[in-house]
């Protein structure tokens, strides 16, 4: 059999214990950006973004410039750059989170960037202050690089499928929080209170975030209660008849549990077009939420095809 290099195979047991750690240095890096951005609707101003080399914050307002910060998954370096072209690295490697919390302010100081985060996690249980955590140290370099270019294609077919779309929608963004990459459409319509009570997080903020109706899908490495790289859909407020919509590829199942449409990685990589089985799965997800949730579809849904001859 070929190997697809943009489906690369990811076996959850061989990627935990990197990603587990990984998720931790993210999550210190998007709290950086979170004390430095301006709050936006629906915390978008805490994600992380794909980008040839891995994940970056994009440009950061400092002072009378401005600094960005990369994790770059081929040279396996975290990289602080500055406008006054100044910047600074940190290796990537097996290394606590403790050591990567204090070498990345150190780095900082060097250029002159002053902040200070809740260096805590959040949205894990439990929540080990990042001074403090000597637990988590593993970074496997095939491992994470294998992670980092399945995002890569995963988001050029979320923008796409984003594209079709001309209502309100995010950008396709990487959370910190559960560490998934990530896009969501709005009806326009405010939607009920949202319960909260997610591990680690204000319910101010859950209730900000899901402040109105949308359908969101998104890709997840899995964890232990569900071992499998996984792509995920799902919709607030939820009506009773969502999770009885025919959704394709035939491989997608609902969790009563979750409240959500899931798909496996590996049900997509290996099909005969992996894009097309997303996009389907992307689509009728949407679908069943639109439909169900009586969104006004003919204002919101958009073809610009014609545009692109």
């Amino acid at each position: 059999m070929t190997t697809n290099t943009n489906w690369p195979e990811l076996i959850f047991d061989q990627l935990k214990d990197t990603v587990a750690t990984v998720q931790l240095w993210t999550q210190i890096v998007g709290k950086i950006r979170l004390k430095k951005t301006p709050w936006l609707n629906h915390s978008w101003h805490v994600t992380l973004y794909v980008y040839p080399r891995g994940l970056t914050t994009h440009s950061i307002s400092y002072g009378d410039g401005s600094f960005q910060i990369d994790f770059d998954f081929i040279a396996h370096e975290l990289i602080v750059t500055c406008s006054s072209g100044e910047s600074q690295r940190i290796e990537l490697y097996p290394r606590t989170v403790a050591s990567f919390y204090k070498e990345l302010f150190e780095k900082l100081k060097i250029l002159g960037i002053d902040v200070t985060i809740y260096a805590k996690p959040n949205e894990i249980d439990p929540a080990i202050p990042f001074e403090q955590d000597d637990i988590h140290r593993s970074y496997d370099k095939e491992q994470i690089n294998k992670f980092f270019k399945a995002l890569l294609t995963i988001n050029t077919i979320f923008t796409g499928f984003r594209s079709k779309f001309s209502g309100k929608c995010s950008p396709v963004h990487f959370f910190w929080g559960a560490f998934d990459l990530a896009v969501t459409r709005f009806s326009g319509r405010r939607a009920p209170l949202h319960p909260g009570g997610i591990p680690n997080m204000p319910d101010r903020v859950t209730q900000e975030a899901y402040s109105h109706e949308v359908s969101s899908c998104g890709f997840w490495p899995g964890n232990e209660q569900f071992p499998y790289p996984t792509f995920y859909a799902y919709c607030y407020p939820t009506p009773a008849a969502f999770s009885k919509q025919p959704v394709k590829p035939t491989q997608a199942f609902y969790s009563t549990e979750m409240g959500e449409f899931f798909l496996k990685y590996d049900d997509v990589r290996l099909a005969a077009n992996p894009e097309k089985t997303l996009l389907e799965f992307l689509e009728t997800t949407y679908i069943a939420a639109a439909n169900t949730g009586n969104w006004d579809r003919n204002a919101l849904e958009c073809d610009f095809s014609w545009l692109e001859r």
